[in-house]
């Protein structure tokens, strides 16, 4: 009967809860039953497993676009002997913290290799059709870009690279091979860079509504100006090292005293004396000397000789803070090439890296515009539907201060409110309220609850369901089992049935209830009732306008009578405990109630 309105809010709540599930509508491949499922639920293209997934590698790619440029710090000077060094701690937590992700990254081809996807032909016509065949998934990763990127972003590079710049930047040699060496380092980011885009880009298709949160790309903005300033304050600190390097071979050219292996720090202590006066620091202004250009601070500062990571690692974030803040305008390079176009790069970068912030803030400012307004117009039109339906139920005034914040909160949140089913979406204290002062007073109509206690009722009250009906519409036919109790709330149902080919009608209105039939079969059962014994409806009930009532279920009803029950027990199970004294059971039982038992229960 009633049971089909509230069949019908149920069944639209499991479709909206598939919709945003990601269920897939169609399997492709010749695999079993079993194994289908089993696809669909743990590889499903959409499903929670994945998300998650593609949310830790997202997580690693940024670890890993992170780590690279500890690389960068493992080289540092020995002033006194003048040679280079490898910070060999440094070395070892580097190459770990990568190739840990560089495993996951590895899993990740694994898994790209089995995972089912879902065909974008298709999705282009509305539908959703999932492909599980191993060969086309194979194929299908195998030729795509994606793939090339996945292998270009976990090639151990900075593990291989830098060892051999080691043994390059001391070689009298390293002029010629110094440019390609540089462009391998420095390009070794874009595949880890592209590979942080294309995770953040699956993770937003499928998590949209958290990529439309405002805070999360403020964050994912914040890390991007953070990040920049990290990597390019430690490529800074690499090319520092490269700047007094080449001094050293500058000078060594016309010297006799230098070799190819000079800088080995195997060399005597005095054969390098003259680089002290050649590629002097402290009077960098002097006719003759070495001009460092922007890589003077470094030197100056002492990181390039120390092995304090942390002290490195903050003086060279905040030279880059400092130089993409103020667009590098500070930066006094010298007039070596490279050097001017690692200043223009940083220069530009920072230009770019402030328009994209602009363009975002613009954005999201537009964005909460629209979205207030919108919020603003689902407001008013939601509060004067609202308004009518606190009118029909006469509620008071202070209910409606309750019900409209939570109104407003959903629609911020972009939810839908039906206000024809508005208890739903308040919480459950409010809409127990509001329940029960529309209700109690109906209840109190019925003859079979004439004189029971508030508490009581406020029990029945509290199970009752939200139901609707269209106009016309039958509610429950003669002859059909009469599983619910209506209390109706708005509309008019009509009650007939045709006894020796006489018609007999009764309209039933607002304020008003039908089905007191299942009462007496839950209420005046010596045992729990038994829903195969239901009563029969010996009328039909049609609705002659649209109905809106609160349903008692037969099952709600089965549980508050299997709950008196279990406080009569409680009560009789009382009274043996104190059967043997009388005058305190006496004193006892002045103090309990079978329906606060209940309410207790």
């Amino acid at each position: 009967m009633s049971s089909r309105g509230h069949r019908h809010a149920q069944d639209n709540w499991m479709r909206d809860q598939d919709m945003e599930g990601g269920q897939v509508s169609e399997i492709d491949g010749d695999d079993s039953g079993q194994k289908r499922r089993r696809i669909k639920t743990i590889l499903d293209p959409e499903g929670q497993l994945l998300r998650r997934w593609n949310m830790m590698i997202a997580v690693s790619c940024v670890i890993a676009v992170s780590v690279d440029p500890l690389f960068f710090y493992v080289l540092f000077i020995n002033e006194h002997k003048k040679c280079l060094l490898l910070d060999k701690r440094l070395k070892i937590v580097a190459i770990t913290l990568r190739s840990v992700t560089d495993f996951i990254y590895v899993l990740n081809i694994i898994l790209q290799f089995i995972c089912p996807y879902i065909d974008k032909e298709c999705r282009k016509l509305g539908q959703i059709k999932v492909v599980t065949d191993p060969q086309q998934i194979a194929k299908h990763y195998f030729f795509s870009w994606y793939f090339v990127i996945d292998i270009l972003a976990t090639l151990p590079l900075p593990q291989v690279l830098f060892p051999i710049i080691f043994l390059e930047i001391r070689d009298s040699n390293y002029f010629d091979k110094r440019k390609s060496l540089n462009a391998l380092v420095f390009c070794q980011y874009t595949p880890r860079v592209v590979r942080v885009y294309i995770s953040w880009m699956n993770h937003s298709r499928i998590a949209s509504k958290l990529a439309r949160t405002v805070w999360v790309k403020a964050a994912f903005n914040f890390f991007l100006y953070i990040f920049s300033s990290h990597v390019l304050g430690a490529y800074w600190y690499f090319l520092s090292v490269q700047r007094e390097m080449a001094c050293w071979h500058t000078a060594c050219k016309n010297h006799s005293k230098c070799t190819s292996i000079s800088f080995n720090c195997n060399h005597p202590l005095n054969d390098l004396a003259f680089l002290d006066d050649k590629c002097s620091v402290e009077t960098p202004n002097t006719k003759g000397a070495f001009d460092y250009g922007i890589f003077l601070g470094a030197l100056q500062s002492g990181n390039l000789q120390s092995t304090d990571f942390p002290q490195k690692l903050a003086y060279c974030f905040w030279w880059g803070l400092r130089n993409l803040s103020s667009f590098g305008q500070n930066l006094q390079t010298s007039s070596y090439f490279w050097e001017n176009f690692f200043a223009i790069f940083v220069s530009i970068f920072a230009l770019l890296l402030f328009l994209y912030f602009i363009g975002n803030v613009q954005t999201y400012r537009q964005l909460a515009t629209e979205r207030s307004e919108e919020i603003i117009q689902n407001m008013k039109v939601k509060e004067r539907e609202i308004d009518l339906w606190i009118d029909r139920n006469k509620l008071p005034g202070c209910m409606k201060k309750e019900i409209m914040p939570n109104v407003q909160r959903m629609l911020e949140q972009k939810k839908e409110v039906d206000v024809q089913n508005l208890l739903s979406h308040l919480p459950s204290e409010l809409a127990r309220k509001i329940k029960r002062y529309i209700c109690l007073p109906m209840l109190k109509k019925v003859p079979q609850l004439v004189g029971k206690s508030d508490q009581h009722l406020q029990l029945i009250c509290d199970y009752l369901k939200p139901v609707h009906y269209k106009q016309h519409s039958y509610i429950v036919r003669e002859g059909e089992p009469l599983d619910a109790m209506l209390f109706i709330t708005q509309g008019i149902i009509w009650n007939f049935t045709i006894i020796n080919g006489e018609r007999r009608n009764k309209c039933i209105e607002k304020g008003n209830f039908y089905g007191e039939e299942l009462l007496d079969w839950g209420l005046d059962s010596p045992a729990l009732p038994n829903l195969s014994d239901l009563p029969i409806s010996l009328k039909t009930a049609k609705t002659h306008t649209k109905v809106e009532a609160f349903a008692l279920m037969a099952n709600d009803l089965r549980t508050i009578v299997s709950r008196r029950t279990e406080a009569v027990s409680a009560v009789q199970a009382a009274f043996r405990r104190f059967n043997e004294k009388p005058l305190q059971f006496v004193e006892g039982m002045k103090n309990i109630e079978i329906s606060s038992v209940l309410e207790d229960r």
